[in-house]
């Protein structure tokens, strides 16, 4: 068996993207542009951390894959690549957070 991968996921949902809007949710969710992808994703993220301050960990890893799986919808509704922002979040290794952090202002 395959691991199951962040790539994984990302294929699945770039598959879907390409259905039919009445059989996929993803087709759904893109048509409705990056405005209803990203309010979307706000909705799971504040789920994720609602339920990492209040629930069990069974809650936290469903609320956590809930969120991921909108944050690869909505970076696809922008037409940014899950490659692109793992170069970011490579290169952002490079140093550490603090001055990674210090950098943006």
């Amino acid at each position: 068996m395959t691991e199951f991968t962040l790539q994984t996921l990302d294929a699945i949902v770039a598959d879907r993207a390409a259905s039919d809007a009445a059989k996929s949710y993803t087709r759904c969710l893109l048509d409705g542009g990056p405005a209803r992808a990203a309010k979307k994703f706000g909705e799971e993220a504040v789920e994720f951390a609602i339920a990492v301050a209040a629930s069990d960990d069974a809650s936290v890893r469903a609320e956590a894959a809930d969120a991921l799986f909108h944050l690869l919808v909505a970076l696809r509704s922008r037409g940014v690549p899950l490659a692109a922002v793992m170069a970011e979040l490579e290169a952002r290794t490079a140093r550490s957070g603090h001055e990674e952090k210090a950098s943006r202002r």
